[in-house]
């Protein structure tokens, strides 16, 4: 009989989750490289390029990968020879393990968890609970898989009960474009197959933390059906040209992985789960030696990459009027300084229902002229201005964005993925620009924030309003002043220019 002590599995819960926030799995790594070596999208290698520079920035600067660190999702096979040394529950442990990881004072974590979801919505502040799944198993250790999953590719899960003779690959096909490119991609899909309703995502849950392995299969070819899905899958949905971020190109996917279960006679429970740009697992085992080690990456594993300027216009913000920006293009990029405000929905909120009340936005909130930049940061740590800080999905923002253009003399936004009809409507309608970072990149991003300071709001924790003073931060024009959006036509062109999409798909 083996024992696990407290103490251990706390550790080692702690341990993996400060692990994974700034290291990269070696096999995405690996994949992603390839992929950027062989891309020809200028805009999609140059989002590949920023995700494996802020990779290799993270490992060495031990900082987040992402500034979204992530919901917890721990999967625990426990066998049933162990003995617990113990005075709190599996699930108090598990959530002690979480608390310790996002406090550490060295790598501070962002929380993100919010309790009471259909009413205040209040941070726990320690980024505890954990969504936690246990399995009584044979034998005697203890089996731990756990992911920091962001809250951006999460919000693109779909599911779908199928009839037993529908085809998953077609619903798959008509579903991906759907998802846009809020889930920062290129990443990986997971898909679960059978059970039930909650059985399916659950399975597409654990698939996403499988292993990249798409080209050995390529290689050796399929031995089952579900590896034959696999193959059809990852080869479809890359035709489809959507590309890095969004911005069009050959990569959209690095894998498809697929688990499957029995289900019902009636049933085809099919779900999907994307994992983004800053996939984050981590698989151990418990034997009672100890706490669990996981051994750090060498740097020679990343490869080294040096962003280039080329072409990229330097701009100064604090002097921007509509007819300077009125000849920004989609896909161009640009290396922004100067002084520029940030909110996410909260804080949107909050500006919407002052605005409709007539009262003046808090002293130090002027948006004339300005540019907007949809961002929850990581707290700093020793000398740092300011934490990871990357972009969050714009698309949360349509539903203000046209008041707040009239209203406040915004001049642009910045953020992720791609903007809804409605938005991009406005954007044209009042001659303003949506620019995106990438998402994925956040600690790279945030070497060009010299100053920080929070200006109102700071209740609202990470969400509340910062002032931020940049220099050189990469950007590419997402929208333009005429309201044409990279993210309707880019893939459209690479889908035309990849040639395997013979149909259109509604």
């Amino acid at each position: 009989m083996t024992t696990i002590r407290q103490d251990d599995f706390i550790q080692s819960i702690a341990d993996a989750l400060q692990y994974i926030s700034y290291y990269h799995p070696q096999d995405f790594i690996k994949a992603l490289y390839s992929a950027y070596q062989k891309e020809q999208s200028p805009a999609a290698r140059d989002a590949m390029a920023q995700i494996l520079i802020n990779s290799r920035m993270c490992a060495e600067g031990r900082r987040p990968i992402c500034q979204d660190t992530g919901i917890v999702t721990v999967f625990l096979k426990i066998g049933m020879e162990v003995r617990w040394d113990a005075n709190l529950d599996v699930s108090e442990m598990v959530n002690e393990g979480v608390r310790r990881a996002y406090l550490q004072p060295d790598n501070v974590l962002r929380a993100s968890i919010l309790s009471d979801p259909a009413g205040k919505r209040i941070n726990t502040k320690d980024n505890t609970p954990a969504v936690i799944h246990m399995e009584l198993v044979a034998g005697d250790k203890v089996e731990v898989e756990l992911a920091a999953k962001g809250g951006g590719s999460e919000a693109k899960a779909k599911f779908a009960m199928l009839n037993p003779s529908d085809s998953i690959a077609d619903w798959v096909m008509k579903t991906v474009p759907t998802m846009g490119a809020g889930w920062c991609p290129p990443g990986i899909l997971g898909i679960g197959i059978g059970g039930t309703a909650e059985k399916a995502m659950i399975l597409a849950k654990q698939a996403c933390m499988g292993s990249i392995d798409i080209q050995d299969l390529i290689v050796r070819g399929p031995g089952n059906g579900l590896e034959e899905l696999r193959l059809e899958l990852y080869e479809k949905v890359n035709a489809l040209g959507i590309g890095a971020q969004g911005l069009g190109g050959l990569t959209t996917v690095l894998d498809v992985k697929i688990l499957d279960y029995p289900t019902h006679a009636a049933n085809k429970p099919v779900a999907m789960i994307p994992n983004c740009a800053a996939t984050r697992h981590a698989h151990f085992v418990m034997d009672g030696s100890g706490p669990a080690l996981l051994t750090p990456p060498k740097l020679a594993d990343w490869p080294v990459i040096t962003q280039a300027a080329g072409n990229a216009r330097r701009v100064n913000i604090d002097t921007l009027s509509k007819q300077d920006v009125a000849d920004w293009k989609p896909g161009e990029t640009l290396l922004l300084s100067g002084t520029l405000l940030t909110g996410r929905d909260a804080a949107h909120k909050r500006i919407v229902d002052l605005l409709a009340k007539g009262e003046s936005l808090p002293s130090g909130v002027d948006f004339t002229g300005k540019f907007i930049y949809y961002v929850g940061p990581v707290d700093p740590v020793g000398d740092e201005v300011v934490g990871p800080a990357g972009p969050t999905t714009a698309t949360r923002m349509d539903g203000f964005t046209d008041t707040v253009l009239e209203k406040t003399g915004l001049l642009g936004m910045i953020g992720k993925a791609e903007r809804g009809p409605a938005a991009v409507e406005a954007i044209k309608q009042h001659r303003a620009v949506y620019l995106i970072a990438v998402g994925g990149a956040a600690y790279l991003v945030s070497k060009a924030i010299r100053k920080a300071r929070i200006v109102a709001f700071p209740d609202l924790g990470m969400e509340a309003i910062h002032e931020f003073v940049v220099e050189d931060m990469p950007v590419t024009v997402a929208v333009d002043s005429r309201g044409e959006s990279i993210h309707n036509t880019a893939p459209k062109y690479w889908q035309a220019r990849i040639g395997k999409i013979l149909v259109k798909l509604e």
